[in-house]
């Protein structure tokens, strides 16, 4: 869906700021083969807002639950958000092609606070250039 690049700059931000192994997937792909890693406590961030993918994120949602997996999930879905260990709301009214540019904050914040929790700058990531060079 529209969110699959939001789950791709979360990533990165996730990776640039806090040096963590952080890896996107499709719920789909998720389900062949990483799904093998989630176990109790094990963090899990979902993009769910309303649109046409919401069934399948919330049917991925209950699998994760099923496996005890931290589940942090961004949405503007009132039952979705109730079933997440930690719920982040999104403003219900944007259309879902919109969605991305309200999705994208929470996972900015998170990878920032986290670079501040463990003593990084999130202002000077180590080795990344704010330009690159294209030849």
């Amino acid at each position: 869906g529209y969110n699959y690049a939001t789950a791709f700059e979360m990533a990165l931000k996730m990776k640039e700021l806090t040096y963590s192994i952080v890896e996107p997937y499709s719920s789909a792909d998720f389900l062949h083969g990483p799904l093998a890693l989630i176990e109790h406590g094990f963090p899990a961030i979902l993009v769910a807002p309303s649109g046409i993918m919401l069934p399948e994120m919330q049917s991925f949602l209950q699998v994760l639950r099923q496996r005890e997996a931290e589940a942090i999930v961004i949405s503007d879905d009132e039952a979705t958000l109730a079933d997440a260990r930690i719920p982040i709301p999104l403003h219900a009214s944007l259309p879902e092609w919109l969605s991305p540019i309200t999705a994208i904050v929470p996972g900015q914040l998170l990878a920032l606070y986290l670079a501040h929790a463990r003593d990084y700058d999130p202002d000077h990531p180590r080795g990344l250039r704010k330009v690159t060079e294209t030849r």
